[in-house]
This record gives C-alpha cells, structure tokens and sequence, in this order.
C-alpha cells in the first residue's frame, strides 16, 4: 500500500472521483447523507464499465473506523497485484 498514490477529486468521464488510484484501477467514494443511493449504484456500475472498482465508505466510518477503512483499501490493493 506505501506505493499506492491516490489523487482527489479525480474527473473520470462525466464523474469527479473522490480518491483516484489511477495505477490500481481503484476508485474510493467517501458519501455523506446527501447521497442518494440510486445515483450512487449507477455512478458505481459507470466507472465499472469504465474498468475501474469502487470502494464506497459512509462519512461515519471515516471518521468512527479510520483503521477498517484504510485496512479494506490496502486488501483491495493487495486483490490487485
């Protein structure tokens, strides 16, 4: 994971990603309440299409569980190489 470099607010097509790992093909999607759910599952299966996988995390598990979110990104990492 220490080589993995993300960027924020990434546009991907018509999408501005949150987190971008270019080189791992991983999209990382931080969504607060104002999200709607609908939205999201297409915006997910789009940057899919596109090849890329999406991890999406609540603001609450950011801010609650830093530690499982940084640890589902780093398998989702290792999935890759």
């Amino acid at each position: 994971m220490a080589k993995a470099k993300f960027r924020r607010q990434v546009p991907v097509g018509p999408y501005v990603c949150d987190f971008l790992c270019k080189e791992a093909r991983l999209v990382i999607e931080v969504d607060g309440g104002q999200h709607n759910v609908r939205v999201d599952r297409y915006r997910t299966t789009q940057l899919r299409n596109r090849g890329f996988r999406v991890l999406r995390f609540w603001n609450n598990d950011v801010m609650t569980n830093l530690n499982g979110v940084l640890v589902t990104i780093a398998d989702a990492l290792e999935d890759r190489r």
